[in-house]
């Protein structure tokens, strides 16, 4: 069964380390930005990419141990959809927008955060990247009630 999707250039790919992409995934309370080195344009749907290396120190960090408690970390496999709708940086010395902002990064801002059934296996990159039509229906056909 193919979902019905919109035609062109409306969603992009976006991998993350483990067990920050868990994190996202969590549900209420859970982290709502990412934390990237640059400034990204993009701003629409992702594809949630949970990477094939795990950020192992930061599994001691008390805020994500929390958060991922009994949660599998997935990796190498689209794990959910999510929209950016914004990227930001803090000002000097300001509060930080959530506690989940590292200081110095940008922040993409994410909303309307699914978490995928059953993750599906695929490979990322760095940066926003083109996910094959084929990947984008295999992710959707877990949503069916998904509207972009």
């Amino acid at each position: 069964m193919n979902v019905a999707l919109p035609e062109g250039d409306w969603i992009r790919g976006i991998t993350i380390k483990q067990p920050h992409a868990a994190c996202i995934t969590a549900g209420a309370g859970a982290k709502t930005i990412e934390n990237r080195p640059r400034a990204w344009s993009w701003r629409g749907w992702v594809l949630l990419h949970a990477g094939k290396a795990i950020d192992r120190p930061a599994l001691r960090i008390p805020l994500i141990a929390r958060t991922i408690r009994g949660r599998d970390l997935v990796t190498g496999a689209v794990i959910g959809v999510a929209r950016i709708t914004d990227c930001h940086q803090d000002p000097n010395e300001s509060v930080p927008c959530t506690e989940w902002a590292q200081p110095g990064a940008w922040h993409l801002v994410l909303a309307d955060i699914r978490e995928l059934p059953l993750p599906v296996p695929a490979d990322g990159q760095l940066g926003p990247w083109r996910p094959s039509p084929d990947l984008v229906q295999q992710v959707f056909q877990q949503l069916p009630g998904f509207r972009p």
